[in-house]
């Protein structure tokens, strides 16, 4: 009976063994491994989703409003039905950064904010310590998340370059432009904040303060020598007050609070403070810290960026889909970063990453699923989530020092 069984099945063993292996040498082409293709690709992404959007564009619409509002005299955070749905929720500096595509006509300043966002993060991929195996995996794993945030037009794609440009950085004892990062991310939405993360790594501390009080007097100014102190000094108030809004507007908005938070309280039904779960989550963050012996490793400190990386987008109710190119930059800097040959599971966890965290909100995933299982329970930051606690887990007990990453 079992040499039947062996006749029956071995042939399609035998047959699947070698699609397996033709699968193989077909992603082994010099074609995949070619930064030429990807540069490529991570150009043709941005040019899909302008004309995809063109006539869909409302957060564009909304970016454009803050320069010609900003020009213009008025409110940055109050609507405007007739220009655009939603409101603005950035701060008053990003009426600059937004300048040179608000200028120019709509389709020309379509393209080219989503091709500099585009190109913001695959430089500062090529640019940071990443090895090559790194870089390949990170450009290709995150390519359909970045077409996500791309079609959203979002300006989370530049805070993932932030974070990763402050690590670099501070790496190379350029803490001037670290600093400058920081700020950056954080006068525009406040995320680039957690660039302080990278504190400890820096070889020249108090340079790095400096630094960062310089940066803030800049970009806290700039504005004004264009818009007016008063009209400027009225506009961070409002923005304050835009935020405490929000915040309180997320847990009842579908497409926002997509993060741990979000997904405890939507499975469970149970209403309470945030603090509950951030509190234990800041201290669950900050342990890996303790460790001073393995800073000296650079697979530790990479890790702790991945960590970055995750944490800013599972611990905010501002969270949203088109926000996981951050995290998914993060989570392949944490199987990658690791000077140990990772598990089945951890390939497993990144599989589910992939498919239930990237292609759900994609016509790839089946639409039943994703609207009455994934969106309401927020099931795309549990992947992201389970990542995590074993990254945090791996950093309290690890030795990030057995051998050199890949």
């Amino acid at each position: 009976m079992n040499y039947e069984l062996f006749c029956t099945f071995a042939p399609n063993l035998i047959k699947n063994v070698f699609m397996i292996e033709k699968c193989r040498a077909f992603l082994e082409k010099p074609f995949f491994h070619d930064f030429r293709t990807l540069l490529g690709l991570w150009l043709l992404l941005p040019l899909i989703a302008a004309i995809m959007k063109l006539h869909s564009c409302n957060n564009f619409l909304i970016f454009r409003g803050v320069f010609w509002h900003a020009w213009q005299g008025t409110s940055l955070y109050s609507l405007y039905p007739d220009e655009y749905r939603d409101c603005n929720h950035y701060g008053p500096f990003f009426s600059m950064v937004i300048e040179p595509f608000a200028v120019t006509p709509l389709f020309v300043g379509l393209l080219l904010w989503c091709v500099a966002l585009s190109m913001f993060l695959y430089v500062a991929i090529r640019k940071s310590q990443f090895t090559r195996y790194q870089q390949l995996f990170m450009l290709w794993f995150c390519a359909h998340e970045l077409l996500t945030a791309l079609y959203m037009q979002q300006f989370n794609i530049a805070i993932a370059a932030t974070i990763v440009l402050t690590y670099y950085c501070i790496e190379k004892e350029r803490d001037f432009w670290a600093a400058f990062f920081i700020m950056l991310g954080t006068f525009v939405k406040l995320y680039g904040i957690v660039g302080l993360a990278f504190f400890f790594f820096s070889r020249h501390k108090m340079k790095f303060i400096g630094s960062l009080a310089v940066w803030a007097v800049v970009m806290f100014v700039a504005p004004m020598a264009f818009f007016g102190p008063e009209y400027i000094i009225s506009q961070y108030q409002e923005w304050y007050a835009s935020l405490v809004e929000k915040n309180g507007e997320n847990a009842d908005a579908i497409a926002q609070n997509i993060s741990f938070l979000g997904l405890v309280h939507r499975t469970t039904g149970w209403q309470f403070n945030d603090l509950w779960l951030m509190v234990p989550g800041l201290l669950m963050f900050a342990v890996p810290y303790l460790r001073l012996p393995q800073y000296k490793n650079m697979a530790f400190r990479q890790t702790l960026m991945a960590s970055v990386l995750m944490f800013v987008v599972l611990f905010s109710t501002g969270s949203e889909s088109s926000g996981y190119i951050i995290p998914f930059v993060g989570i392949v800097i944490w199987f990658t970063a690791a000077p140990w040959q990772r598990t089945v599971w951890d390939i497993a966890l990144m599989v589910l990453a992939f498919v239930l965290s990237s292609l759900s909100p994609s016509d790839l995933f089946p639409a039943y699923l994703r609207k009455e299982w994934v969106q309401p329970y927020a099931l795309k930051a549990l992947p992201i989530t389970l990542i995590w606690l074993k990254l945090c887990y791996e950093m309290y007990l690890k030795d990030y020092a057995t051998k050199n990453i890949r």
